[in-house]
């Protein structure tokens, strides 16, 4: 049965788990050390069961605990070419950590990742594309000001698609940002609104996606409450528990979904 454990998703900090407790991966590392051998601990993976750390970029939020579990573990790391350059030049590895660079899709524990990339205001960014041994597959879809048709290619077909959600149109424009922060968020390389995120839904849900995980939401710009009901109504015509299933990732969560 294939899994994955959404462990901390938000503006301020993200790392999944895809796998079983015998084998897996992580996508970001962006807490602590602790807190993620902790979290994994709670979910019942052992560390061990950690193949490989897949980073979509190189923001704090997503790799803040990759250079001491890289020290304390070896774990190998897989970055884009300009990622891992970066991971580097910031000092988020040190440097003799094993990053790999990323270009092609590659296997790990029985499982194949393909990078897409995604347009986000950094160096490099991408999501990844995740198919398991049983020829099920997830995506992990975050950190993206707009999905075009080569984004949307890449998902289509995926049996559970961890989205981003990041904010609400309206909290945004009536929130405590600075001007300059909202319109990055709200840019073509800042992050999906709910709005977005119910588009790319629709799309998703026809094109056979059973299972959304709504992630990576804003504690300042949105709500579950907001994120989940936009979403739905995009889907209108669509019947959530007979036609799809729609899940919100907590700041902190852990849960093992199943797809």
């Amino acid at each position: 049965m294939a899994r994955i454990y959404p462990l901390f998703s938000s503006s301020k900090g993200n790392a999944s788990f895809v796998g079983t407790p015998s084998g897996g991966v992580l996508i970001d590392a962006g807490v602590s050390a602790k807190r993620l051998r902790e979290a994994l601990t709670r979910a019942g993976i052992p560390l061990s069961a950690v193949q490989g750390i897949f980073v979509t970029h190189d923001h704090a939020d997503h790799v803040s605990g990759l250079r001491v579990l890289c020290r304390q573990t070896g774990i190998p790391v897989y970055a884009q070419p300009q990622t891992r350059e970066s991971l580097f030049a910031g000092h988020y590895v040190e440097p003799e950590a094993d990053v790999r660079a990323l270009t092609e899709p590659v296997t790990v524990g029985g499982m194949t990742l393909m990078p897409f990339a995604t347009s986000h205001d950094t160096v490099q960014s991408c999501g990844y594309r995740i198919t398991m041994p049983d020829g099920q597959s997830c995506a992990v879809c975050t950190d993206l000001g707009y999905a075009p048709e080569d984004v949307q290619a890449v998902l289509k077909g995926c049996r559970l698609v961890l989205l981003e959600a990041n904010y609400d149109v309206q909290m945004l424009r009536t929130g405590p940002y600075p001007e300059c922060l909202k319109q990055r968020i709200s840019s073509n390389f800042g992050h999906l609104s709910n709005i977005q995120s119910g588009e790319l839904a629709r799309f998703l849900v026809q094109n056979g996606t059973v299972h959304l995980v709504l992630g990576h939401l804003s504690e300042h710009n949105n709500t579950p409450e907001r994120a989940r009901q936009t979403v739905t109504a995009a889907l209108g015509g669509y019947v959530c528990g007979r036609d799809y299933l729609l899940d919100i990732a907590k700041p902190e969560d852990g849960r093992m979904i199943a797809f």
